[in-house]
């Protein structure tokens, strides 16, 4: 209001002919524009200092609703760290989490369109208490649920298509049994391991039978979907007779390329307890596939492979290199070199920060969790695989690089 003001007087006094007075109310219009804006920043600091999220400030394309982003905006945006997103949100995730124990999104979304009262989720859950509603409560306030103001609880659209288990986007399993019951509980440990350098191999872990099933059955279906979208936009398999599978889990990633390729047989190597439970998801896939993948017992870090030299077109290693020690991974590359017909290619994806070693977030996040189970792996960026590609007798000058789940993990193609 001060400027119209002053401009209105400053009229009237040039009409008069007071230049003097024009060029001191100008003067005072400017100190009080600046006045203005320091106010202004004044006040965003203090709601800094209050821990505003940060969230709040992400554009309009990070919040769109029925997306699912890999990135927290508190984490990717700004000059600082939002030291309270960082340290609260081991809550966050627990909630979430429990929800999906007991259940909770799963029966809002059989409610249908008007949704579910507290006292019918309470009934539904099995855990008539008050902490229900404090648990509701929370997964409002994080937007996994909405709440009208006559109390019916619905789903919000990112939860209503990527947590409920009927949906076909659903992973809230892999989130609910590999996330929340085991890798939850790992990194809690971290401190002790980053001093010690003492933690279980992934070997040692997947010993366990109950483990190995949890971790693999959790994981497959996630595979399955990063194995579609590797063929069918980003890599030409081509005419392709034999892959090696080496450390592939349930087979996912054998699954999809042998339907993909006509006659494509593929090997997996992997830990017994979890060819136990790869055998049984192989039960479930068309009986031409069953016929085409072959599970074969190994912890793939043995020196010595059960496959003939140059006999693969190609050998895959997803979720390997960092989960084994740092001086394994060289070796398991001239494995693979050795195993490869010539032209042959060896893929490896995985959890890769930016070669600037500066992010993204949840690829950096990745790779301390697997600290976790391998104290003495190697946090993974392009630059090191193509390193290790090149001293195990591949081209480093054709080795390609590309982006593969948003945010967290990439494929590198080396050529024999």
């Amino acid at each position: 209001h001060v400027v119209p003001c002053l401009a209105q007087l400053c009229i009237s006094r040039i009409l008069s002919g007071d230049h003097q007075f024009l060029r001191e109310a100008m003067a005072a219009a400017t100190l009080a524009r600046r006045s203005f804006a320091l106010t202004s920043r004044a006040c965003l600091l203090q709601r800094a200092a209050f821990r505003c999220p940060q969230r709040q400030l992400a554009t309009p394309q990070l919040l769109a609703p029925a997306a699912r982003y890999f990135s927290r905006a508190s984490w990717e945006t700004g000059d600082d760290v939002d030291l309270d997103s960082v340290a609260y949100g081991f809550m966050a995730s627990q909630a979430l989490f429990s929800a999906l124990e007991l259940g909770v999104f799963d029966k809002i979304a059989a409610a249908g369109e008007k949704g579910c009262t507290e006292q019918e989720i309470w009934k539904a859950c099995g855990v008539e208490a008050p902490r229900t509603t404090t648990l509701l409560t929370s997964l409002a306030a994080l937007k996994c649920l909405r709440r009208s103001s006559d109390g019916y609880y619905t789903l919000s659209p990112n939860t209503a298509e990527y947590m409920v288990s009927s949906s076909r986007n659903y992973y809230g399993d892999y989130l609910q049994y590999q996330i929340g019951r085991q890798f939850y509980h790992r990194m809690g440990a971290l401190p002790d391991v980053m001093r010690t350098g003492k933690a279980p191999s992934y070997a040692s872990w997947f010993s366990d039978p109950d483990v190995a099933k949890t971790y693999t059955q959790a994981q497959h279906n996630g595979s399955v979907a990063t194995a579609k979208y590797l063929v069918k936009k980003k890599l030409q398999l081509g005419g392709i007779s034999n892959m090696l599978d080496v450390g592939g889990g349930s087979g996912a990633f054998s699954y999809v390329f042998t339907e993909a390729t006509p006659g494509l047989k593929s090997t997996v190597l992997e830990l017994p307890e979890v060819c136990r439970t790869g055998e049984s998801i192989k039960t479930q896939q068309p009986q031409d596939i069953q016929e085409r993948v072959n599970f074969v017992e190994l912890d793939a870090t043995s020196p010595d492979w059960p496959v003939d030299d140059a006999s693969f077109d190609v050998v895959l290693m997803s979720y390997i290199s960092g989960s084994v020690p740092e001086s394994i991974i060289l070796p398991l590359y001239k494995n693979a070199h050795k195993a490869l017909r010539p032209g042959g290619r060896l893929l490896v994806h995985d959890f890769m920060v930016n070669d600037s070693l500066d992010g993204p977030a949840l690829a950096a996040l990745w790779g301390l969790q697997h600290v976790t189970v391998n104290a003495s792996g190697l946090g993974l960026a392009p630059f090191e695989i193509i390193d290790r590609m090149g001293e195990a007798g591949f081209d480093k000058s054709k080795c390609e690089s590309m982006e593969m789940i948003q945010s967290m993990t990439k494929l590198i193609v080396a050529y024999k």
